[in-house]
């Protein structure tokens, strides 16, 4: 299998495992939003800014690509 195919096929996979986890996490109320996120709500209007959340994602992503890099084949 050429490694493009991989490449992608591994991206579509992340992809969806994480939107099941944004998806479900509406059912856990501490979990909706981090310190660092930027919320505001108007009469009819709700601008959500997920800054701290961005944050840890890069860094767990950082953390898991240089693991990735390190110990893979």
């Amino acid at each position: 299998m050429p490694v493009i195919a991989k490449i992608l096929i591994f991206t579509g996979l992340l992809l969806l495992i994480g939107g099941l986890l944004l998806w479900g996490l509406h059912k856990f109320p501490g979990i909706r939003s981090m310190p660092g996120d930027i919320v505001v709500k108007r009469e009819n209007f709700t601008f959500y800014f997920p800054l701290g959340t961005s944050i840890l994602l890069s860094i767990l992503l950082t953390l898991l690509v240089f693991l990735w890099r390190k110990f893979g084949s």
